[in-house]
């Protein structure tokens, strides 16, 4: 149970070597632009962490297997990705359209009950973004990202804060 079945030095080498490519990989390759992890990054990220282990640990045949896994898992991503950009019907499979919550100062309820947001949860997103009574907000969206878009009733007061609403 105390004695390793696999030399230390080559842990360290395996550990290192995988290390330092999912580093490069995923600092490079899966960069988002507006700042946030999807549910398709986590997916990704989890499907690496899967392949690269039995490589650290040495389970794998070799390194280079391993490799080529990771890299096949980050293909497939950069294609999906890439193909959401430009194909219209690919990119509403992805996230699908914001839906409205609050429109004109008034809880949609049918959407809210829709996406299990109740009124206090709604709210509270709303204080995090200094607004504290419904009547302030024109239009309240919940994002296919999972954030809350809110624009303000006056014109000149207009902002788009957005606030997670649920964890993933």
């Amino acid at each position: 149970m105390l004695v390793p079945q696999t030399s230390i030095p080559e842990v360290l080498l395996r550990g290192s070597i995988m290390y330092l490519m999912l580093f490069l990989a995923l600092r490079y390759l899966m960069k988002r632009h507006a700042g946030q992890v999807g549910i398709a990054d986590i997916l990704v990220i989890v499907l690496i962490s899967e392949a690269a282990q039995n490589a650290m640990v040495g389970e794998a045949k070799s390194l280079v297997e391993a490799a080529f896994l990771v890299g096949t898992i980050l293909f497939w991503s950069y294609v999906i990705n890439w193909l959401s950009d430009r194909v219209p019907f690919l990119r509403s499979l992805g996230g699908g359209d914001p839906v409205p919550l609050i429109q004109d100062g008034r809880f949609n309820r049918r959407n809210m009950d829709r996406e299990l947001l109740t009124e206090d949860e709604l709210m509270s997103q709303l204080r995090q973004h200094g607004i504290e009574r419904v009547a302030e907000v024109k239009r309240a969206c919940l994002e296919p990202d999972g954030n809350i878009s809110v624009i303000r009733v006056r014109g000149g007061d207009e902002q788009k804060p957005a606030g997670r609403t649920r964890g993933i």
